[in-house]
């Protein structure tokens, strides 16, 4: 067993004030204007912006966001070729269209050592963004196929800016490169096989993570967590070969009357569905299923990282779910963590049972706000779509959380809890019953199910990112297919929010 992270570095990001001679090819921004086109960031070209301007739109650029024009670069530069990606209007672009033209410049210039960018000249902490995630790529397990010279990722990029030694441009670089880091820790983490990833290594690595980073680390293994009472994570974890785990990492950067946060992450190494099987196809892509978990592990990190003056305490349980003489029946009944009885009455309905103790345990700490996510529904993928995480929770908190999502562009959507949803829960023989006995509003019954375990008082959201956390698709923009990361901009966003404001 290895206790190593397999973690994806990206580019390495350079502050620059011109365009460096070993520089091979110059990423630019196209703006779309009532004339036409015009080049952002045109200063650091000088007279060659001119030229570059008529050769990229006389091969049809114009300035639509995404757009990716690749040209030879005039004389004058020093470089062999240009490459203009479009931004859309100035009243359209936020910083998130510049992310993602950045991501689309990355994926396009594959091969490429060397490269500069004035988009950095536009929004500094969105390109940086946006390059290093472009360019994220997983090979861990290409051994025999590596991937040739002309498709590996850049080496480094030259973020143009006009005083590359300002104080609050390099702290702003530093902070950009630590999330993308950390959206890539947790990619990785997503990416990894379940043969390689189970919850006795995802621990490990978890430690390993968080050991390095300074924070205080928990693990619980199988016999420990029969003798706390932990049915939910027992329950599911006990059709594999491969026993649970939970997880807890600390973050100690508050004073005495800091808000304090905890997080809860949902780590399902891989889901049959129990004995409630899944069908056949697509069942490959439940590797993701501990996405929740990889988001919390990396957030937690990146939160001692960036040394926020808060106390934060992920809590995350990890099991996997498989059908064997040993699992559980639906039918069956099992104890959460902290006393709740619960008739399960399908197996496939498995992560809010892991969830609901990881939130008993993670509420004896009284934190001032819970953050949960998971890959939990499909009911969030058929309400919202496959890039819209749905936020459930304490009303005030849900909208703070929603409105901080979409802000940094992970674009999340504050759903209700219908309390007349909540009847439909009840057990004939528990307090509980996992799921409804009807198809409606699942997503929204399972954030009922999950509130019954939330402590009083405590501000509390709980994101699905069913969809969002694990592309199937082709990429686009700075996500790359496989694992995307979200939402640990999203959490982090939302932690540095809660040191400012409280």
């Amino acid at each position: 067993m290895s206790s190593q992270s397999q973690r994806t570095l990206g580019p390495e990001l350079v502050l620059a004030g011109t365009i460096d001679k070993a520089v091979e090819v110059v990423v630019v921004g196209l703006e779309k204007t009532d004339d036409g086109v015009r080049i952002v960031g045109e200063d650091f070209l000088g007279n060659a912006a001119a030229d570059v301007l008529a050769a990229v739109t006389a091969l049809g650029a114009t300035g639509r966001a995404d757009q990716v024009t690749r040209v030879p670069a005039p004389s004058s530069l020093p470089a062999a070729s240009v490459l203009a990606v479009g931004l859309g209007t100035a009243a359209e672009r936020s910083d998130d269209v510049l992310r993602r033209a950045a991501g689309s410049a990355a994926r396009a210039l594959t091969g490429i050592g060397h490269v500069a960018t004035t988009l950095s000249a536009v929004g500094l902490a969105a390109a940086a963004e946006g390059l290093y995630l472009g360019a994220y790529q997983f090979s861990e397990y290409k051994q025999k196929s590596a991937p040739a010279e002309d498709a590996t990722p850049i080496a480094r990029v030259d973020l143009l800016v006009g005083s590359p030694r300002d104080k609050q441009a390099r702290a702003e670089l530093a902070r950009s490169e630590a999330v993308a880091e950390a959206v890539a820790t947790a990619r990785d983490l997503v990416n990894t096989p379940p043969s390689h990833l189970f919850p006795a290594e995802f621990a490990e690595r978890a430690r390993a993570l968080g050991t390095e980073a300074g924070l205080t680390v928990q693990v619980l293994d199988e016999k420990a967590l029969e003798r706390g009472g932990y049915g939910g994570i027992i329950g599911v974890g006990k059709g594999s070969s491969r026993p649970p785990r939970l997880v807890r990492l600390s973050w100690s950067g508050g004073k005495k009357k800091s808000p304090t946060v905890a997080l809860v992450g949902k780590g399902i190494t891989f889901d049959t569905g129990g004995i409630s099987i899944k069908p056949a196809a697509g069942m490959e892509n439940m590797t993701s299923d501990m996405a929740g978990a990889a988001a919390v592990v990396a957030t937690v990190v990146l939160a001692a990282k960036l040394k926020l003056p808060i106390d934060v305490t992920a809590t995350v349980p990890m099991a996997e779910n498989m059908p064997s003489s040993t699992a559980q029946r639906p039918g069956d009944v099992l104890t959460q963590y902290g006393g709740t009885t619960v008739e399960v009455i399908n197996t496939d309905a498995e992560g809010r049972l892991i969830l609901a103790d990881a939130i008993v345990r993670a509420c004896e700490d009284e934190p001032d706000y819970l953050i949960d996510t998971a890959t939990l529904t499909g009911a969030q993928m058929v309400a919202l779509g496959t890039r819209t995480p749905g936020v459930m929770g304490t009303e005030v908190f849900r909208d703070r959380v929603a409105a901080i999502s979409q802000r940094i562009g992970e674009n999340a959507w504050a759903m209700p809890l219908p309390a007349e949803l909540r009847p439909d829960l009840d057990s004939r023989v528990a307090d509980l019953a996992n799921v409804t006995n009807h198809r409606w509003g699942g997503m929204l019954a399972a954030g009922l199910y999950l509130k019954e375990f939330v402590a009083e008082g405590v501000q509390w959201a709980h994101i699905d990112v069913a969809g969002p956390a694990f592309n199937t698709g082709g990429p686009h923009g700075y996500t790359s297919k496989g694992g995307t990361g979200v939402p640990v901009r999203t959490m982090i966003s939302v932690l540095e929010d809660i040191a400012e404001q409280g």
